[in-house]
């Protein structure tokens, strides 16, 4: 075996651990979470409202400068990020699962957001060192293998965690097993990553003023918030008034003061590695109308799959174990197949003639929620799973799957993969290499809008008007991305043909 094959085969085992590091707890501050919160006895719209525990994905890329400009020492500016935050992560999903939702609400909520910080970080860190470690002739490759392991850990944390709390009747065990996981994530990447070309260096700024810009952002954050706040309080609402649509009318205000608050106090003070990533994708012909498709293409999705698990859990009675079969273990592997499917396709088809099909596709899988709600569990049978043991998950007897529950699955998993694929080619189509980095953290962020910020009003919304309406309204909000899609049609195709494709939080 030659040196060559030796150093590409360590090259791609690295990916392969980052990309299942990086997959794993997404959903422990998601879906897990959420079954986690119906089976402590956690209201609806309390649930939804901890799917805000996720809008670090939606603001990675104000942090993201940092990491690619600042290098922690003796291990160097990737590894070492990614070991911090691995670490780190081990040791805060230790302490989630010594916490409990009824409890503790306060410190849960905070381990979650801590969670979903520390996982968005390691993120941009992940794709940064990717792009980084790996020759042109390696990429395809090591993108396939990235998101491959990126799904495997969302079956494992996603779908398996849910057998093994009902079998285990304990989700802080659960937490307890995903630390450890992730500890031994940590090592791998202290002892046994690739250092990448020492001729990548951070980027050349003043780092006084970098830090400084940086800090001057958070204030404009915080000032943001307090003057929204503030304000919607002089006009006589209460925060914690008891209605939920208020509560979310704060929590809306205070993200739309603040952000433009913090761009402004980020421009004044210098925050020269974000300005000039910002500046250079803004000049970009349409660039604000693709912001608006990145937010609104998945929002059909967002909708329908943000209170799944409490819909089929609570709403429609499947126990835990048939929800993380059907819904997590099945579903996923049929979206890894729906992505497939997309690449094929996306072999022939343009970029737009992809993205207006695909489009189309996830909205019309949004009606088979509907139609599970109306007609209800066992409407159209069950299909029989014999007991199993694959080491890491076992059925101790038999159990019955119902049929309609896993059409609507199939329907949904592999139409959202294949969305997937051509959402994410659509991203890089529009990163500037220059700025890859945040570029990306920046785009996947906004595209994570609809995933976090439509879960308070999914509470609100279902418990407001009944789950079969609730899923007819996500099919009516998927209209706008497909429309989007067709509005800017000459602009994508200016775009070019796709690349390979990566991972992104659907």
């Amino acid at each position: 075996m030659t040196a060559h094959t030796l150093g590409r085969g360590w090259r791609l085992f690295a990916i392969l651990v980052l990309g299942f590091a990086s997959g794993l707890p997404l959903a422990l501050t998601g879906q897990a979470m959420q079954a986690w919160l119906t089976i402590d006895g956690v209201d609806l719209a309390t649930i939804g409202f901890f799917g805000l525990v996720g809008v670090p994905y939606t603001f990675k890329f104000l942090w993201a400068p940092l990491m690619d400009r600042f290098e922690p020492p003796l291990l160097g500016r990737r590894r070492g990020w990614l070991v911090i935050t691995q670490f780190a992560l081990a040791a805060l999903l230790w302490w989630m699962s010594t916490l409990s939702p009824i409890g503790t609400p306060v410190l849960f909520a905070a381990a979650a957001v801590l969670i979903a910080f520390l996982s968005a970080s390691q993120d941009v860190v992940v794709d940064a060192y990717r792009t980084d470690l790996l020759p042109d002739e390696e990429r395809g490759l090591g993108a396939s293998i990235h998101v491959f392991a990126y799904r495997l850990a969302m079956i494992l944390s996603g779908g398996i965690a849910l057998i093994w709390a009902g079998q285990w009747a304990s989700w802080p065990r659960v937490y307890q097993t995903m630390s450890f996981i992730m500890l031994g994530c940590a090592v791998v990447s202290l002892l046994a990553l690739p250092r990448v070309s020492a001729a990548l260096k951070p980027l050349d700024s003043d780092p006084k003023r970098e830090l400084v810009g940086f800090v001057a952002m958070l204030a404009g954050v915080v000032a943001g918030y307090f003057i929204a706040r503030q304000t919607l309080i002089l006009f006589g609402l209460d925060p914690d008034d008891a209605n939920r649509w208020i509560q979310l009318l704060f929590i809306l205000a205070e993200i739309a003061v603040a952000l433009p608050l913090a761009a402004w106090a980020a421009k004044r003070a210098g925050f020269e590695t974000l300005n000039r990533s910002l500046s250079s994708y803004f000049d970009q012909r349409g660039a604000a109308a693709f912001l608006a498709l990145i937010i609104l293409y998945k929002l059909g999705d967002a909708f329908a799959g943000s209170l799944t698990t409490p819909f089929l859990i609570k709403g429609m009675g499947f126990s835990q174990e048939e929800v993380g079969i059907a819904n997590k273990v099945i579903g996923l592997w049929l979206t890894i197949l729906g992505a497939f499917i997309g690449g094929l396709i996306m072999m022939r088809l343009a970029l737009y003639r992809s993205l207006l099909l695909f489009g189309v596709l996830q909205l019309v899988s949004n009606f088979g929620f509907y139609l599970l709600a109306q007609l209800g569990k066992g409407a159209w049978g069950a299909v029989d799973v014999p007991a199993f043991d694959w080491v890491i998950v076992s059925l101790a007897d038999p159990a019955t799957l119902d049929w309609l529950l896993l059409t609507v699955i199939a329907g949904e998993n592999i139409s959202g993969g294949m969305g997937t694929v051509a959402f994410v080619a659509l991203l890089m189509s529009l990163c500037n290499q220059r700025f890859t980095a945040t570029h990306y953290a920046m785009l996947s962020a906004f595209a994570a809008v609809g995933r976090i910020y439509v879960s308070p009003l999914s509470g609100v919304l279902s418990q407001s008007i009944g789950w079969p309406a609730f899923f007819l309204f996500s099919i009516v909000v998927a209209v706008p991305g497909v429309v989007m899609v067709w509005w800017l049609r000459e602009a994508i195709h200016r775009l070019g043909r796709p690349q390979p494709v990566t991972e992104v939080d659907d």
